[in-house]
């Protein structure tokens, strides 16, 4: 994304080491950011920061570990970035893990795709929210999908133990997602945060997020395969993360995909909003049950204060 606007100084961290948060980074990096790429894997993340590196001569960006499946993790990267970073103007809540054929769980108990993609990114945004009030312009960018369109929170088998459907429950943690960067909005309005949340999506993208979860050889799986030709490169779905992140023209509270028919490829623009994800009654009992599964919320003075975590679903 040649027109992103000078980014030296600032300080971004970008969950997901391949694909989109590769191509977030690798962004950010030529345009001057000190970049944090965060991910489970020092190997991958370290290959990604070398790759990077030979794009991209002397750019500012390291590899830190963070597994978004377990929330010990989770409060063990914020607390180790709270004493490195004096502030953080970015953060993309990006990695995510998508269609596993059987239920799997996190470290937590929670049905994986659920707790990685949106519990883990909701605890991680409570950890780090202190640092990120340093900035004088913080953006915090939470990445939805087109699958968030099918998506519903079904609070009364939030955690799939009665019937795990693969896709369902992806599009039910996108779905939390994007709910997430509403309220995240309207909290910070409210109680005067002073931080910009905002969602994207990529659209139809060539990654690895399909081959990782449903494998290579299911339905999905072949798909990318033969015929790749129907998913735009990563680095052009990582575009609408990238103008949510670092674009004046992005409004706070916004959600944007890219511009083409259904949202699949095309240029970063405002995406359709799914209506489930405007119903503040909905926003409002998500909110409550993420700090209880969590064990973190967001305090009076926007600090993440530690609760006890609670397994009851």
């Amino acid at each position: 994304m040649a027109d992103i606007p000078p980014q030296n100084g600032r300080v971004a961290v970008v969950t997901g080491t391949g694909g989109l948060g590769f191509e977030d980074a690798l962004a950010l990096a030529r345009a001057g950011c000190d970049t944090i790429l965060a991910g489970r894997n020092p190997d991958k993340g370290q290959e990604a920061i070398d790759h990077i590196l030979q794009q991209v001569p002397g750019a500012r960006i390291r590899f830190s570990l963070l597994d978004l499946a377990d929330l010990m993790s989770v409060a063990a990267f914020s607390e180790r970035l709270a004493r490195e970073c004096d502030r953080i103007d970015i953060l993309i809540n990006n990695a995510a893990v998508m269609v596993p054929p059987e239920r799997r769980v996190t470290a937590d108990g929670f049905e994986l795709q659920l707790g990685t993609n949106y519990l883990g990114h909701f605890a991680l945004t409570a950890h780090l929210l202190p640092v990120l009030r340093r900035s004088d312009a913080a953006r915090i960018v939470s990445v939805s999908s087109i699958a968030a369109m099918r998506g519903a929170i079904d609070f009364d088998d939030f955690n799939a133990e009665e019937r795990y459907v693969p896709m369902v429950s992806y599009a039910q943690s996108k779905l939390a997602c994007l709910i997430f960067a509403f309220e995240l909005q309207r909290r910070s309005e409210a109680g005067g945060w002073g931080v910009t949340s905002i969602g994207a999506h990529p659209g139809l993208t060539r990654t690895n997020l399909i081959h990782n979860g449903a494998g290579p050889r299911s339905i999905p799986g072949r798909v990318r395969s033969l015929m790749p030709f129907l998913f735009q490169p990563a680095a052009r779905g990582a575009l609408p993360t990238l103008f949510a992140a670092t674009a004046p023209a992005a409004q706070p509270g916004g959600y944007y995909g890219p511009d083409g028919f259904g949202g699949v490829r095309g240029d970063p623009a405002e995406a359709r909003i799914p209506p489930k994800a405007l119903d503040r009654g909905v926003a409002a009992r998500l909110w409550k049950l993420s700090e209880e599964l969590t064990g973190v919320r967001f305090g009076p003075r926007q600090e993440a204060l530690r609760l006890p975590v609670s397994t009851a679903l």
